[in-house]
């Protein structure tokens, strides 16, 4: 079935690490990391809604005033999650800037800036426009088994990793996949129609079997409220795409144990590898992963596909023998 979300790297296999994920039919995108995006077009920047920051390193980081600055002056509300701390970062950054002539706005710009604390805690603070960016009281909630949102279309979840100062991993977990058989619509004498979108909804949602679904057929039928418990028999369910993504982290038995729990069976891994495996000394005092360590990680982790990247500016040129390494770890046995 055709995956909702689309990812893609913004900035190359060398570039500020950002990922760029497109919501297929839906008018709002996602941002894995925050590093420069000035290729990215207004249009794509300002569909953007959910913002995951894995730490706030200024190559992760320094987009945000790009963003700001095109979502200035429209009604929107932005959700970003990143470290402890990450709430007074944004704090500064928003007032680097004066907002004396903020009346003179007819929008409001609100982000939502909510801190993984620890596996199973949040405290989000809110910063709006039409208050000049002042931070509101901060408010803590639960975290379940590391889940940072739980839309309807989505989860994201994460992992809190060591990189000299914590820095988070991210599995996004696109939500079930509905698939409604016509045949079986036609022999229960039920019509092709809106109502179908009323009841993947449901689905997707999680809704129980009593739930009331209404049948709105042609004008010369009546229309009917039908539990959902009676229709499922109607389409089938397959579990939707997993897209992960870990930058920045040392290679480490406590790192490699966080990072396959969290990616397990990813369709698709974003993941770095800083460097060579050959200079496995480098990365290991700078913090990063080798691409032997990240081809190993994804093999760990039974990833369909893998995805390296923030390869390091020193193997520039020198992109295929990068791949090379990282997909000769990832074969290993299965070669």
């Amino acid at each position: 079935m055709r995956p909702i979300f689309h990812p893609s790297l913004v900035n190359g296999r060398y570039g500020d690490p950002t990922i760029y994920v497109e919501t297929l039919f839906e008018k709002h995108s996602l941002l894995f990391d925050v590093g420069e995006i000035s290729s990215l077009s207004a249009r794509k920047i300002r569909r953007v809604d959910q913002i995951f920051v894995s730490h706030a390193h200024i190559d992760h980081f320094v987009g945000f005033d790009h963003l700001l600055r095109l979502l200035v002056g429209r009604e929107k509300t932005v959700q970003l999650y990143g470290p402890p701390g990450f709430a007074e970062r944004v704090f500064h950054k928003l007032q680097a800037y004066r907002w004396n002539l903020i009346e003179a706005y007819p929008c409001d710009l609100v982000f939502v800036v909510s801190e993984f604390e620890t596996p199973s805690s949040l405290s989000s603070t809110r910063f709006r426009l039409k208050k000049a960016f002042a931070a509101e009281p901060s408010v803590s909630h639960k975290s379940p088994a590391g889940v940072l949102c739980d839309e309807p279309t989505h989860r994201v979840s994460a992992a809190i990793l060591e990189h000299g100062t914590p820095c988070l991993a991210f599995a996004l977990q696109e939500a079930a996949h509905v698939n409604i058989w016509k045949n079986r619509l036609s022999q229960r004498g039920l019509p092709v129609g809106p109502w179908l979108r009323s009841l993947k909804k449901a689905v997707v949602e999680r809704r129980a079997d009593d739930h009331l679904v209404h049948i709105d057929g042609p004008a010369t039928s009546d229309d009917r409220l039908v539990p959902l418990g009676s229709l499922r028999d109607l389409l089938t369910v397959a579990a939707g795409q997993k897209i992960a993504y870990v930058t920045d982290v040392a290679d480490t038995p406590a790192n490699r144990a966080a990072i396959v729990a969290l990616v397990q069976n990813a369709d698709i891994l974003f993941i770095e590898a800083a460097f060579a495996g050959a200079d496995a000394g480098l990365a290991r005092d700078r913090g990063h992963l080798t691409t032997t360590a990240a081809g190993e990680i994804a093999r760990e982790a039974n990833v369909r596909r893998v995805e390296p990247f923030h390869f390091s500016p020193r193997y520039s040129g020198e992109e295929e023998r990068m791949l090379a390494e990282v997909m000769a770890a990832f074969a290993g046995s299965h070669a």
